[in-house]
């Protein structure tokens, strides 16, 4: 993660850019959104709106049932859990969230959050610096820690979380989060070990940890059990 101010040419010539490949952006998670929220009208036996075609019906109807908590995704997501119920929470159980940190996601987050550093996007001056080349932002990696966290049975608040960034990650290269309960602090509190890492290369036995530290969780049961 980086805090240098950006090159005040490059904003002016990276503005239009990225503002295209924001609306692009946008428009696939508009269209992700209407295509999940019919399936899961189609799940419950209820129409998809009329607006939609015969085919997309059929491909929404078709489509399996999502876990609830987990009705927005994507193909390329992987997800690994080791319990179902929030109930039976208890020190050592887990879960390991895998994505791919693409293209389209280090433009959007530049876009949201305002990082335009030329690390991130500009490949001839990232090309020039210590890495090599384009590296993705570090908030943008541990935001898949959130990701997992959010996919613990039951309703999950973050409450805090200390990280420590280890490696840059390269923009393409696919990042598995995992969250791992420590210690069961009562109330529903719980204290966790928190992980990305990607793969080793092929000297590499084990995986590379690129980001490291614990959070402080609230994990409730969901309204809906």
């Amino acid at each position: 993660m980086s805090s240098h101010s950006p090159d005040p040419k490059y904003d002016t010539a990276s503005v239009a850019p990225i503002n295209e490949r924001w609306s692009s952006i946008s428009k696939h998670v508009l269209n992700s959104y209407v295509e999940a929220n019919n399936a899961f009208l189609a799940t419950m036996g209820m129409s998809p709106p009329s607006s939609a075609t015969e085919p997309q019906r059929k491909s929404e109807t078709a489509a399996e049932p999502p876990v609830t908590e987990l009705a927005f995704g994507d193909e390329t997501w992987l997800m690994e859990r080791s319990v179902d119920e929030s109930d039976e929470l208890e020190v050592g159980d887990y879960v390991r969230f895998t994505k791919p940190i693409a293209e389209t996601d280090v433009s959007a987050f530049a876009t949201a959050s305002g990082d335009t550093n030329r690390l991130h996007l500009d490949e001839a001056f990232a090309g020039e610096s210590r890495f090599g080349g384009r590296i993705a932002h570090g908030t943008l990696v541990a935001g898949t820690i959130s990701a997992a966290l959010a996919r613990f049975p039951g309703v999950t608040i973050y409450l805090s979380q200390d990280l420590e960034f280890l490696a840059p990650v390269e923009v393409g290269e696919t990042v598995t989060a995992e969250c791992e309960i420590l210690e069961a602090l009562g109330d529903e509190r719980y204290r966790l070990r928190t992980t990305v890492s990607t793969p080793g290369t092929e000297d590499e036995d084990e995986r590379r940890t690129v980001v490291d530290g614990e959070a402080v969780v609230a994990i409730s049961s969901s309204p809906d059990e």
